[in-house]
């Protein structure tokens, strides 16, 4: 790579890394974890970087790699062995504060508990605010699979924050 490419490379990886962090750890639930996948993903932008034609389309790629290494990850057999770990106590605030830290504890925590293809889903709908076709072009599948799986991965959130489902889809 030549220093420009490597120069563009470092500013998009500086705009970028705090979004791509943060949405790795809603898709895995632990800040090591997902500065692991974060980081991954950025390796494989960083092969890819001079290949990219279209600058426009950089942010889709790495989402798509963000979200295929964590599913990859999630698959692994020592994975799949070990329980979720257990979620420190809220800190000891008062009033809303305490309320939205309790709430978004909660959320995450059940976010654990979803397959992680239906959570790949419902963060990709619902954090990163993509449609049902953009949804479908990350996962490389049809946009019924998302409709399916968000209904699925709503269905086992609701069940895991301990919410009666309502068979008819209204919740």
């Amino acid at each position: 790579m030549d220093h420009r490419d490597e120069q563009e490379f470092a500013e998009y990886f500086a705009a970028k890394r705090d979004s791509v962090r943060r949405t790795a750890y809603m898709l895995c639930g632990d800040w090591h974890r997902a500065d692991d996948l974060a980081q991954t993903a950025f390796v494989a932008l960083h092969r890819r970087w001079r290949k990219i034609r279209d600058r426009a389309a950089t942010d889709a790629y790495l989402r798509k790699t963000l979200v295929r290494a964590a599913i990859d990850e999630s698959r692994r057999p020592w994975r799949r062995e070990r329980q979720a770990e257990e979620l420190p106590e809220p800190p000891d605030v008062d009033g809303a504060l305490a309320d939205r830290v309790a709430t978004r504890e909660d959320l995450l925590a059940g976010l654990r508990k979803v397959p992680s293809r239906q959570r790949a889903v419902l963060v990709l709908r619902y954090f990163e605010g993509l449609d049902v076709g953009g949804v479908a072009r990350v996962l490389g599948c049809s946009e019924g699979n998302v409709k399916s799986q968000t209904a699925r991965g709503l269905a086992n959130l609701r069940e895991a924050l301990g919410e009666e489902v309502d068979t008819r889809g209204r919740g």
